[in-house]
């Protein structure tokens, strides 16, 4: 058995113009098929290779770790976005937002900030905490909110590649497009919703084990 990255859940240019087409095609059949091909050779003949995704990301190092947490990050950031994305966020999410930030708005300042102000390459989050709350976080390289026992809603991918043919070195401008046009405040709304909105970690990471198989297929 081998890990397959999902197919997209829309055309490379749905996203456009705030994210080209070719920039879409580059990053998904480069970067995120890539990290699963160096995944599947790191495994190869390993007890390991048995684990599902989410196993891999939560107990190991080195380049196993690497290349799965890329995998379930891209998979994560594609959903995160969407041709109808942008607006505002949905009556129930919207409601637990102004409860953990005060406004909409200061959850979206506080989510821009932590994706322009990371430095090098990594991530930024909207997450469900450990103790139930939602915050803004940050990860650097291919690190995941679920090694800290977090519930990721969102995320904002801010490596190099998501970005540069279309924005070449201006991350802020490329992050607050994203914000304002892209954001699937639904898919963000169905991840707390399915873990019941602030139940704690142990129901998120079951909701996590279950949806395994949409994150890397095996072939």
């Amino acid at each position: 058995m081998s890990f397959k990255v999902p197919a997209l859940p829309y055309a490379f240019d749905a996203l456009a113009p705030h994210i080209s087409a070719r920039t879409v095609e580059l990053h998904y059949e480069k970067h995120h098929q890539g990290y699963a091909k160096k995944l599947n050779t790191a495994l190869e003949g390993k007890p390991e290779a048995e684990k599902s995704l989410e196993e891999l990301i939560l107990t190991t190092e080195g380049d196993v770790f690497n290349n799965a947490a890329q995998i379930w990050n891209h998979t994560f950031y594609w959903r995160s976005l969407g041709p109808k994305g942008g607006g505002e966020p949905t009556a129930g999410l919207r409601a637990a937002i102004v409860d953990a930030f005060g406004t909409v708005d200061t959850m979206k300042h506080e989510l821009a900030a932590a994706a322009k102000g990371e430095f090098g390459s990594g991530w930024a989050w909207l997450v469900l905490d450990k103790d139930g709350r939602l915050r803004v976080a940050q990860s650097s390289d291919a690190h995941n909110p679920l090694r800290k026992g977090h519930t990721p809603l969102l995320t904002i991918d801010v490596w190099e590649h998501a970005y540069y043919l279309d924005y070449q070195n201006r991350r802020a401008d490329y992050v607050e497009s994203l914000i304002d046009h892209l954001i699937d405040w639904g898919f963000v709304a169905s991840n707390l919703d399915a873990i019941g909105g602030g139940e704690g970690s142990r129901k998120a990471d079951r909701h996590y084990r279950e949806a395994a198989s949409e994150f890397a297929e095996r072939a």
